[in-house]
C-alpha cells in the first residue's frame, strides 16, 4: 500500500484540512476542537461516486446506525436531545423512514456528525463514526483508510515534537543574544557601593543583580512604566528568585547588610555566567545554525 496525504488547502482560516489517498478515493480530513473528523461523503464515493448522499442516506436508515450514533452523543455530548433520538430509533428500520445528515444534526444536536459546504465541504462524522461507516461501506476500504490515518497521525505526532523543540531552541537562542546585547552579566560594585547601606531590602537584590536601586533606574527611564524587575530578563528573574532565597538564609544569620550585598553580587556574577553558558550550549544542540 502507498501512504500518501498532504495539506490540500483550508475550510476556515483556522481549521487545516488534509487529503488522503485511499485505494484511489481522496478522503477528506479536518480537526474540529481538536477532534478527529473525517468526510464520509468521501468515503462513500468509493461505493457510488455519483451519488454518495444516497449511499450516507441509506446507512442512517438503519436502526443499528441510529443506536450507534445516539450512543456516541450520550458519551460525548451533554446537549444531545434524548427525547428526539428516541423518535428516529423507534421508527429506523420500517420503509418510510428517511433520514439525512442535516435532519439528523438539527434535530438531536449532534456534533459527532457535522455537515460543511464549500469546495471541500460534504458530511464529516468523527473518527470513531467515520470507521464504522467505512466498514458498512466496504471492510477492505477501512482497513486502508485505518493504515493511512494511523500514518497521517504519526506524522503530526512527528511535527509536534519538532515544533516544541524548535520552540526551545528559539527561546534559548533569544535568552543568549538578549545576555550579549544587556549585558546581564551584573558588574562587580565598587566599595562605594558596597558600603552603602539601603533601608529597602528590595534593593539589596536590585543592587546585587542589576547594578543600581530602583529609584535610580526610574530615574534614568521616566517614560518606562512599572518598575526595573518588570523589563528583567528571563535569565535575570532565575537568578532574582535565588537570590532572594540566599538573602533570606543570610540574614537569619546574621550576616550584615553590606556583607550580604558584596556576596550576592558576586555568586549573581557567578550564576549568569553559568546561565550564559548553558542557554549557549543548548543552542548549538538544538539546531541554532540555522537562525
Amino acid at each position: 500500500m502507498q501512504c500518501f496525504w498532504h495539506f490540500q488547502a483550508v475550510i476556515s482560516a483556522s481549521i487545516p484540512t488534509v487529503i488522503l489517498a485511499v485505494k484511489g478515493v481522496e478522503v477528506t480530513y479536518l480537526q474540529t476542537n481538536q477532534e478527529d473528523y473525517i468526510c464520509i461523503t468521501d468515503i462513500a464515493k468509493f461505493k457510488n461516486p455519483d451519488a454518495p448522499a444516497d449511499i450516507i442516506k441509506n446507512w442512517l436508515r438503519s436502526k443499528n446506525t441510529i443506536e450507534l450514533l445516539g450512543l456516541w452523543e450520550k458519551l460525548h455530548n451533554p446537549d444531545f436531545k434524548l427525547v428526539e433520538f428516541d423518535q428516529f430509533k423507534n421508527e429506523a428500520g420500517y420503509n418510510h423512514f428517511v433520514l439525512s445528515p442535516q435532519k439528523w444534526i438539527e434535530t438531536t444536536h449532534a456534533i459527532g456528525i457535522q455537515s460543511k459546504s464549500g469546495r471541500y465541504g460534504g458530511t464529516f462524522a468523527h473518527v470513531d463514526i467515520a470507521l464504522e461507516f467505512a466498514s458498512w461501506v466496504s471492510v477492505e476500504f477501512k482497513f486502508y483508510l485505518i493504515k493511512e490515518f494511523q500514518f497521517l497521525k504519526s506524522q503530526q505526532a512527528k511535527e509536534l515534537d519538532w515544533n516544541i523543540k524548535r520552540k526551545l531552541s528559539k527561546i534559548n537562542y533569544h535568552i543568549h543574544t538578549d545576555a550579549i546585547k544587556e549585558n546581564l552579566i551584573p558588574n562587580h560594585l565598587t566599595p562605594k557601593q558596597i558600603s552603602y547601606v539601603y533601608a529597602n531590602e528590595a534593593d539589596v537584590l536590585n543592587m546585587a543583580l542589576f547594578g543600581k536601586t530602583a529609584r535610580q533606574w526610574r530615574d534614568e527611564n521616566p517614560e518606562d512604566k512599572g518598575n526595573i524587575r518588570d523589563y528583567a530578563n528571563v535569565s535575570q528573574l532565575v537568578c532574582l528568585a535565588n537570590l532572594e532565597t540566599l538573602n533570606a538564609v543570610f540574614i537569619n544569620e546574621g550576616m550584615s547588610q553590606s556583607n550580604r550585598l558584596a556576596k550576592l553580587n558576586q555568586i549573581a556574577i557567578g550564576q549568569m555566567r553559568i546561565l550564559l553558558k548553558t542557554n549557549s550550549n543548548l543552542e548549538l544542540k538544538e539546531g541554532g545554525d540555522d537562525e
